[in-house]
């Protein structure tokens, strides 16, 4: 009898069928780089025909931009590569996709500010340098945090770091009110909006809380119309929160980032206990508190009046109007990049940019765009569902929600489908604060997929030979 020697795993992994029968992890590396190249072109070849609308040349500085957008491309794909190899392949791509369109339609608004002699501008430069510290920071929490579990020991403290981060703006001497909002710091020159990396601070904090507490939490109380709702003993973290995001609202006057934390804490609450009165209920409070807002502070009011009738004051709410104009100028597929008038809106480049891409690109750029952001919330959702430990469900389920929450409300805003609100567009809106915080949430995101999709270890040991029978005496 011929006697085949078995080989130890790692050595051999196939795919489930041909020979030997054994299962591939593929890293689908390859299959990444295929799609930053995509990416790459997306971004570089919007640049290049902003620069042959408005010019009839291309960019002459069309290779220090292509250059230095492939060089981040390229670094983050290699530390990808090397410290996370088995993690989901069309996170990255995305995010480089959405940071290139986002680099050239800043550009096209740079030109148009530049010919009007506005005072607003170069965002250009800036926003590269920015994507630069992004791609860094993305390095960075790839090569320093080998396994995600390991944030869970620092619970506490990320929390305490979100609250701190929050309350910086409040501050006298670094706190700027800027546009009604109380949300930036400024030193040494620079501005910087805490509140974007508080998002991911306090993401980590409520999984961690939420993994330990969540049998608790997740117990019926009271059952009303069909829905069992928490207990009352039970309520206290939902009005922690509740109340933390009205102060926000109260204080910073923060209509949008008020939302965002609270929403995330409620999707948490319901994901961990798998208790529909949760959403409920916080869908009741965050209502009830903003129907208070809007009666007691009257910069809540004003976004209300302006996203009910923006054309009964078009003084006051011209920002809006000229919106609504731009997208509808852009019609379907839009009059081409380079082709509008996007500068008419105040804040193009930042709040705005949304409707910017709506009137050059039409409603079909748009919405795939926001299909992009849809595959970002999708691979998260997924990584959450084959990670293994409770911490990283949790912690890959507030990421995606946090940026879904944020798409949502930031364009859900300047379409008038909701109050404005003033967040910034994920990737695409000029500001480091916030596309620094986006690639720490991709970086996150990478770095669980990478331990879900790894192969668990598997202990060798050679077969016995057939003829071997192992017996049991009674």
């Amino acid at each position: 009898m011929s006697v085949s020697t078995p080989t130890p795993p790692g050595r051999s992994r196939g795919t489930g069928s041909g020979s030997g029968g054994a299962i591939v992890h593929r890293t689908r590396r390859t299959a990444e780089l295929m799609l930053l190249i995509l990416a790459l072109a997306i971004g570089v070849g919007a640049y290049a025909i902003v620069g042959l609308a408005r010019e009839g040349s291309i960019p002459a500085d069309i290779v220090v931009y292509g250059g230095g957008l492939t060089a981040l491309a390229v670094a983050a794909h290699v530390v990808r590569r090397f410290f996370a190899p088995y993690a989901d392949p069309v996170l990255l791509p995305i995010a480089v996709a959405l940071n290139g369109i986002g680099l050239a339609m800043i550009q096209r608004i740079d030109m148009s500010l530049e010919a009007s002699d506005s005072p607003f501008g170069p965002f250009g430069p800036s926003q590269l340098l920015w994507s630069a510290v992004g791609v860094a920071l993305f390095c960075a929490v790839l090569v320093v945090i080998r396994d995600h579990r390991r944030l869970q020991t620092l619970t506490y403290t990320w929390g305490l770091v979100g609250l701190g981060l929050l309350i910086l703006p409040l501050l006298p001497g670094i706190g700027v009110n800027i546009n009604g909002s109380r949300i930036w710091i400024s030193m040494l020159g620079f501005s910087f909006q805490p509140g974007e990396i508080a998002k991911v601070c306090l993401v980590v904090f409520f999984a961690g809380y939420l993994v330990v507490n969540r049998d608790a939490l997740a117990l019926a109380g009271k059952r009303f119309l069909g829905i069992d709702f928490p207990r009352g003993r039970d309520l206290g973290p939902i009005l922690v929160a509740w109340a933390a995001s009205l102060g926000i609202l109260v204080f910073q006057r923060d209509l949008g980032s008020s939302l965002l934390f609270f929403g995330i804490f409620v999707v948490l609450l319901y994901v961990s206990t798998e208790r529909p009165g949760w959403l409920f209920l916080g869908g009741g409070m965050f209502l009830g508190g903003a129907y208070a807002g809007y009666y007691l502070f009257g910069h809540v009011r004003n976004r209300v009046e302006g996203w009910l009738d923006p054309f009964g004051d078009i003084d006051t709410y011209a920002q809006i109007v000229q919106a609504q104009y731009g997208l509808a100028w852009g019609s379907l597929l839009g009059r081409g990049l380079g082709e509008g008038s996007p500068t008419l809106v105040s804040y193009a480049w930042s709040d705005f940019i949304a409707t910017a891409l709506g009137e050059e690109l039409g409603l079909t750029g748009l919405m795939a765009i926001i299909l992009l952001y849809a595959f970002i919330v999708e691979r998260g959702l997924r990584t959450a569902l084959i990670c293994r430990d409770a911490f990283g469900k949790l912690l890959a389920v507030g990421l995606a929600v946090s940026l879904a929450l944020q798409v949502f409300v930031v364009i859900g805003g300047v379409t008038r489908l909701i109050p404005l609100t003033g967040l910034t567009t994920p990737f695409l809106s000029a500001g480091g604060s916030s596309l620094v915080a986006n690639w720490a949430i991709i970086a996150l995101l990478l770095r669980i997929s990478d331990h879900a999709r790894r192969p668990p270890p598997e202990v060798w040991a050679p077969e016995p030979d057939d003829a071997t029978q192992v017996v049991k005496l009674r």
